[in-house]
């Protein structure tokens, strides 16, 4: 395909993936910077299957780790 058009994951992937493999992805660095630096100490992510709760907790896990080339 070369429409240019980024193409959207269906299967497991992790966060690193998705962005070295170009594919969609919908950006929570804003969420993860609020959950990061609320004082709240507990969280529960409720969300249902397959809704990316595996790719967020990955992205939080990246930064944490320092992986910023990543987030360019």
């Amino acid at each position: 395909m070369t429409d240019g058009l980024k193409k959207i994951q269906v299967d497991e992937a992790s966060f690193k993936e998705i962005i070295e493999e170009d594919l969609i992805y919908v950006d929570k660095t804003w969420f993860i910077h609020k959950l990061i630096t609320s004082k709240v100490k507990n969280y529960f992510l409720s969300r249902p299957r397959r809704f990316g709760k595996t790719v967020l907790l990955e992205t939080i896990e990246e930064v944490f780790d320092g992986e910023e080339e990543l987030f360019k």
